[in-house]
């Protein structure tokens, strides 16, 4: 049954991208791509993982890393990456959910990795914006410090959060860093004048949508200021749908999906006054440098 139902889904997802796709878009689709950050898992979208992950391998995105945000969808994530090839695992306590964790939460996190090699570590990090308010910040340092030495302990990258609270991440990442295996700064909107340091710390940057929004001379100084070996791109789906998505949600228009990853390389390459095809070739082979670690499933050369 299980397996007709993917069959299903697969010919459903092949005639949204030939619905949904022009000449042109198929032809920039031969390009690989890599999803470094996204959340099948969310329950608005983890219905529909299958179809959304059957049209991003249509599309060219051949890898998807799924990042974990609490205890309770850890299991999610095990359970797509169990299914799905291009699915790369990460399981990580974000900042905002540090508040709800159970008391055997590192253990559990720690045993999980160990009994998963594929898997990276993330969405951890640090959040003192808006977004964050009520959210002890004391007890978001003391979570993030755990699973940042955890990952480098485990020879793993980490996926971090990072919202305007920079100057503690770089201290910390001094502390405990450097990072051989990578630290990705997911959605990066940070200042151009923090790159240099994360860089030397091993940091990777990954651009989304949220990236649009900002004013376009911003958004043009923040990507450029980051060396062309450390940019990865990411949809951070189902949240980040881009400016002039290229795919749609079945059913809810508002969110995004890996397959938007296009969207993104567009915008970022126009910023850079790159070609599409360079900046696809330059962010996919940076990202299996991050995530070819030893027991990931993508092949170590």
């Amino acid at each position: 049954m299980k397996e007709a139902i993917s069959i299903k889904l697969l010919y459903i997802s092949l005639a949204v991208l030939c619905i949904v796709s022009s000449e042109t878009k198929i032809r920039s689709m031969a390009m690989k791509l890599f999803d470094a950050h996204c959340h099948l898992q969310d329950q608005r979208v983890v219905d529909k993982a299958p179809l959304l992950i059957h049209i991003a391998n249509a599309a060219g995105v051949v890898y998807i890393a799924v990042d974990g945000i609490t205890e309770k969808d850890w299991h999610l994530v095990k359970e797509m990456s169990d299914e799905f090839d291009s699915v790369i695992p990460n399981f990580g306590l974000h900042p905002w959910y540090v508040e709800g964790k159970s008391r055997s939460w590192f253990n559990t996190l720690k045993e999980l990795l160990e009994a998963n090699p594929s898997a990276a570590v993330g969405e951890i990090g640090l959040d003192k914006s808006p977004l964050a308010k009520g959210v002890d910040f004391g007890e978001q340092v003391e979570v993030f410090k755990k699973q940042l030495q955890l990952a480098k302990d485990l020879k793993r990258p980490a996926s971090v959060h990072c919202l305007d609270a920079f100057p503690e991440l770089l201290q910390i990442m001094k502390e405990i860093g450097p990072f051989p295996a990578g630290v990705i700064l997911h959605s990066f909107q940070g200042s151009p004048e923090v790159v240099p340091q994360l860089t030397k710390l091993g940091s990777y940057f990954s651009f989304s949508g949220h990236l649009m929004p900002l004013k376009e001379d911003k958004a043009r100084k923040i990507v450029k200021a980051v060396p062309l070996d450390r940019i990865l791109l990411e949809t951070d789906a189902p949240d980040a749908l881009p400016i002039n998505p290229i795919f749609l949600v079945p059913g809810n228009a508002t969110l995004n999906q890996p397959a938007n990853v296009h969207s993104v390389l567009t915008y970022v390459a126009s910023l850079l006054e790159l070609s599409k095809e360079e900046l696809a070739d330059i962010s996919y082979k940076n990202a299996l440098g991050v995530f070819s670690f030893q027991g990931s499933k993508i092949p170590l050369k």
